[in-house]
């Protein structure tokens, strides 16, 4: 088979699960699961086999011409996009076979696995779209499924809520990247991103600045930055496979593969912007995450730091790559920032997804509990969980071996090559993450069972365990590049690894994840019924759980500024447009109406009258009087 054709039959597969599921099977959910599943494993399948036989290529026909303007419609399957085609596939497959038991009893799984199938379509086109626009259309449906699953429990106003909140959000995001968009195109005639890079890469800086940081708002919505972080947390009201996918393999990640796929147009300006938006958002939410309860909620905050963590690396060796200031800061088009962003984004992808499924294990078994001071003695209760969902939790704190110590180092050897406080604030992010990580581990799994549902749990059948066993083998070794498929190469070649003060860079990884984990595992004893955080300082508690106030600020936004403005609006349109310029001129014209409707007597005497009158006007206008 051709590479073209396999790259059709994986984006096209879940399509069709979706367009079958949602047309015909709604009703007959266990078949609509089976559909998925296998549409899901033929995209795997099909994926692999293109990952490892097929060369790079792009292909594209003419879909629109409108005079001098022409939209092609073309996939482009590269190194980078194989990387992250790795990603969405397989992640994705796995968190499909683990819905079947997660989902077995829910009335209304036909209608869930047809949006799952839908997201992986729309990812899927994100991933191999070699144009903006094309891509800017799958990344507006991955919004429109996201939506979609995020509200799947209808019923529950917080779950409407919190998918309105996701679509709008996303929206404020979108629009600075559909301006990118249009200016590229105004200023270069081409969307084609290959073309776009070779032609801004030469051009003006505030140009390139310009275009690049527009662009980079759309990554800034999806990916959860400061500031349009707000609705990821909010996502965990849909079902917890949900989360996994939305938050490990496809939807958050598409923010660091868009920065990836138009690295060449950023300039030095641009890319101060992303690290530090990148390095705030690490260390803002590792704070935001200390005193949540909710283990999902958790997971989230730690996923919007990690996030930031890709962002700041793409940011930290581009700009090395750009001032030519590090021996690995390139490797053939590939520079190290990209390269350490995506070497990230994947390991991330295999520990992140395992604990958002070892979270749903836990929920599933507790009987939809989500407050991990409702759980306790888990790790006896649930032994496949608790190992599993331990060495995704080491893998995200970087612990040595694991895969996330070789790609969080990665980051950490770029931030100590820029030089200046970037180094030590990602440093404090990752004793943060070992904190708040702990925090869940200790009281989710150890001690007594503190309510009846943590007593009753048992662990769950094969069917979610094995896609725990399976993830938790990725968390362990993961970050060994060997063992990637050589199509990979051209990326993980150029990952960074600490060479100027590797010693520093060790030593501080390793302490700042030591101190934040026997800091944690010491204050938040297990057994406890209450946040230890919470009891003893209650000040810092409620500073902390107010989030900096960005919520509260959006919704004062909405009910005050927005509200007040939109009524302001209503006035003038009330005054003038409907007023004036509708009913005034409607007036007026019906005056006019009745004025010329008199003068018609039927009078013979009173037409003579105006007869003369008339003539008597003209002759005066025409003398000039």
């Amino acid at each position: 088979m051709q590479p073209e054709t396999l790259a059709l039959v994986i984006l096209f597969s879940p399509l069709a699960a979706a367009v079958v599921n949602g047309a015909l099977l709604r009703r007959r959910g266990a078949t609509a699961a089976s559909l998925s599943v296998l549409a899901a494993g033929v995209s795997l399948v099909a994926g692999l086999f293109l990952i490892l036989t097929a060369d790079p290529f792009a292909v594209s026909a003419n879909w629109l011409t409108l005079g001098s303007f022409s939209l092609d419609l073309g996939l482009l399957y590269n190194p980078l996009s194989a990387l992250m085609l790795f990603v969405v596939v397989l992640v994705g497959f796995i968190i499909h076979v683990f819905s079947l038991g997660y989902m077995s009893d829910d009335p209304d799984r036909g209608r869930f696995f047809a949006g799952m199938s839908f997201f992986m379509f729309s990812m899927i086109g994100v991933v191999l779209a070699d144009n903006l626009i094309l891509l800017f259309i799958f990344w507006e449906l991955v919004g429109l499924s996201s939506y979609l699953l995020i509200s799947f429990y209808f019923d529950r106003p917080s779950a409407v809520a919190a998918g309105n909140k996701a679509f709008i959000v996303n929206r404020v995001g979108d629009f600075g990247f559909l301006l990118g968009i249009i200016w590229a195109y105004w200023a270069y005639g081409t969307v084609n991103i290959e073309a776009l890079s070779s032609l801004i890469a030469a051009d003006g800086a505030i140009l390139k600045t310009g275009i690049g940081l527009l662009v980079f708002c759309g990554a800034v919505g999806k990916s959860g930055q400061i500031p349009l972080h707000v609705w990821l947390p909010d996502a965990m009201e849909g079902p917890t496979p949900v989360s996994a996918l939305i938050h490990a393999a496809t939807m958050v990640a598409a923010g660091i593969y868009l920065l990836c796929r138009i690295g060449a147009i950023m300039t030095g300006d641009a890319l101060n912007v992303i690290i530090w938006i990148g390095a705030a958002t690490a260390i803002y939410a590792g704070f935001c995450a200390l005193p949540q309860k909710d283990i999902k909620k958790i997971l989230a905050y730690s996923t919007i730091s990690q996030l930031g963590y890709m962002v700041a690396a793409f940011g930290l060796g581009s700009k090395l790559a750009l001032l030519g200031g590090d021996a690995h800061a390139t490797h053939g088009a590939v520079n190290g920032g990209v390269a350490a962003a995506m070497f990230h984004l994947t390991t991330h992808a295999f520990f992140k997804a395992l604990l958002f499924l070892g979270a749903g294990s836990i929920i599933h078994a507790c009987h939809h509990e989500q407050n991990i001071f409702n759980m306790g003695g888990l790790a006896r209760k649930m032994p496949v969980t608790f190992v599993t969902f331990s060495l995704g939790f080491l893998a995200l704190i970087g612990f040595p071996a694991l895969a996330g110590f070789w790609s969080k180092d990665a980051i950490l050897a770029l931030a100590y090559e820029n030089g200046g406080a970037v180094f030590w604030v990602l440093a404090f992010g990752a004793l943060l993450t070992a904190a708040y990580m702990t925090r869940l581990w200790v009281v989710a799994f150890f001690g007594q069972p503190k309510t009846g549902n943590a007593e009753q749990a048992k662990e769950n059948g094969l069917v979610m365990t094995l896609p725990l066993i399976i993830l938790a083998v990725g968390a362990a070794i993961g970050g060994a590049r060997s063992l990637y498929p050589e199509a990979f190469g051209p990326i993980l070649d150029a990952v960074p690894h600490p060479e100027q003060g590797a010693g520093l860079i060790i030593t501080v990884s390793i302490l700042a994840m030591a101190i934040g984990a026997l800091g944690a595992f010491f204050f938040y004893k297990p057994g406890a019924h209450q946040d230890n955080l919470q009891r003893s300082m209650p000040g810092l508690f409620r500073f902390l759980a107010a989030r900096l106030w960005f919520d509260s600020f959006y919704d004062w936004y909405v009910a005050k500024v927005q509200q007040r403005f939109a009524q302001f609006l209503s006035f003038m349109e009330q005054v003038f447009i409907s007023g004036l310029m509708v009913r005034g001129v409607a007036g007026l014209t019906g005056l006019v109406g009745l004025g010329a409707r008199a003068l018609h007597t039927g009078n013979i005497h009173g037409y003579v009258f105006w007869f003369f009158f008339g003539l008597v006007a003209l002759w005066l206008l025409s003398v000039g009087l």
